[in-house]
């Protein structure tokens, strides 16, 4: 097992450097994308901050929770993008045939396909994240030991929803060589999660909760750190992943069984 382990994090550093080496090609182009990456948190908080100097309580919530709502958001999107940016290229490995020489490298083409190369640009937005979610915290009432516990546990476990979604988007790939659309919907979903979802109507949000489970991915931990989580929720959250992360195993199976290569 803790060779299985090491053997596929040199293989991930290995991409990891190739990728970091291609994306640093251009410093100012890199300069430039992760600049519009800090304006846009940045011009978002803004227009956080406007909105509550007009109305005190949004869903609810006052101002440093929202903020740590969307800081949560931050740092599980770009975590995810971090982790997973292989799957934005993976339509043209599909497209010119180099599906097939991953598929007879003698390593797993799911790990291929999905780490095979973190974006190493995403690394300053993930650390002021951190940073931002740990002095909003600080304004936070009735923080807990428990609740900081839970806070971690349920961002991996949003992390494993995301990894069972990009999973997904392979499949779906590998099916029908449509990937960035699927992709870009995604995204699109989880913009959703950067506010409370109970700002949307009822309907809505039960079903960005429960069908599309991006309130799980992002409120719920935000609530467990505040305290507001039941534990029947905790236990809705990791059967998710758990359900989520089996489905994207079993269609990525059944995708690469209805595979046909580029050169059949």
């Amino acid at each position: 097992m803790l060779n299985s382990i090491i053997k596929y994090f040199k293989i991930w550093l290995k991409f990891t450097t190739i990728a970091t080496q291609i994306a640093f090609t251009s410093r100012f182009g890199a300069t430039v994308f992760i600049v519009a990456k800090i304006l846009r948190i940045i011009f978002f908080l803004l227009l956080l901050i406007f909105l509550t100097s007009k109305v005190k309580v949004i869903a609810g919530y006052s101002l440093w929770q929202i903020a740590l709502f969307y800081a949560t958001f931050n740092l599980i999107d770009s975590l995810t993008q971090f982790f997973l940016r292989e799957v934005y290229r993976f339509r043209s490995y599909v497209t010119m045939g180099y599906l097939d020489y991953i598929l007879i490298k003698p390593f797993s083409a799911l790990f291929r396909s999905l780490f095979g190369g973190s974006d190493l640009l995403d690394l300053p937005v993930i650390f002021l994240s951190v940073i931002f979610i740990f002095i909003v915290a600080q304004r936070i009432e009735n923080l807990s030991l428990v609740g900081m516990l839970l806070y971690i546990l349920l961002v991996l476990n949003a992390l494993l929803i995301a990894a069972s979604f990009h999973i997904f988007v392979l499949s779906i790939g590998v099916l029908t060589t449509e990937v960035d659309n699927t992709i870009m919907l995604y995204r699109d979903l989880t913009q959703m999660g950067r506010v409370p979802v109970e700002i949307y109507k009822e309907t809505i949000s039960w079903i960005i909760t429960f069908i599309i489970p991006v309130g799980i991915m992002v409120s719920f931990p935000t609530k467990a750190l505040m305290g507001l989580l039941s534990p029947s929720s905790v236990f809705i959250s990791f059967l998710t992943g758990l359900i989520f992360i089996l489905l994207s195993f079993k269609f990525w199976r059944f995708s690469l069984s209805r595979y046909s290569s580029a050169s059949s």
